[in-house]
């Protein structure tokens, strides 16, 4: 099998069931932002030694996969109703966040993004997921989508604050406060 097809050499892409759209379209750039979420969560897996943190990651790259494939299949599709994820995930996140919360020192003040390695490279990935999120609402405005996606990547940004957090905590590396000095 061949990884190059040249059905994209004009700018344009094929979404699951065959319609075409513009590479630059809200839907081809949010699956883009996903996909960069996901291949900076594969960078934070290689950089952690910690089983039950990597174990959440994985369970999140694949999710990442299903998000993309409901993203992918448009309302009209035979079998969008098939390929909709479902509350399931978010429930997940949240006993997640609910579990691993309980380790860390409660939050007082904004924290910078940093920490150790594992930890910083959480906090981009972070940011790149709630990138995404604007994305899913910027296409929801424009296009029947699945309301659960908004659901899950809202509360996926969460889970991934967390295990920042438990990184760095697990790691012994320090959350540097947020100095509210006078800048202006």
């Amino acid at each position: 099998m061949k990884i190059y097809t040249k059905f994209g050499d004009s700018g344009d892409t094929s979404l699951y069931g065959g319609a075409r759209v513009r590479k630059d379209s809200a839907r081809i750039e949010t699956l883009g932002a996903i996909d960069e979420l996901n291949a900076y969560l594969g960078y934070a897996h290689a950089l952690i030694d910690d089983t039950e943190v990597t174990r959440l990651l994985n369970r999140i790259q694949n999710y990442l996969f299903a998000l993309g494939a409901d993203l992918a299949t448009p309302a009209s599709h035979t079998k969008a109703a098939e390929l909709r994820i479902s509350k399931h995930f978010t429930t997940e996140m949240e006993e997640a966040i609910d579990k691993l919360s309980v380790e860390l020192p409660p939050l007082t003040h904004f924290i910078l993004p940093g920490g150790c390695t594992g930890g910083a490279v959480l906090h981009i990935a972070r940011a790149i997921c709630r990138r995404s999120e604007r994305g899913i609402v910027k296409l929801a405005d424009k296009e029947v989508i699945n309301p659960e996606l908004l659901r899950s990547i809202n509360r996926l940004s969460d889970v991934l604050f967390i295990l920042a957090r438990t990184v760095n905590n697990r790691e012994n590396a320090d959350e540097e406060i947020w100095k509210a000095e006078n800048f202006v």
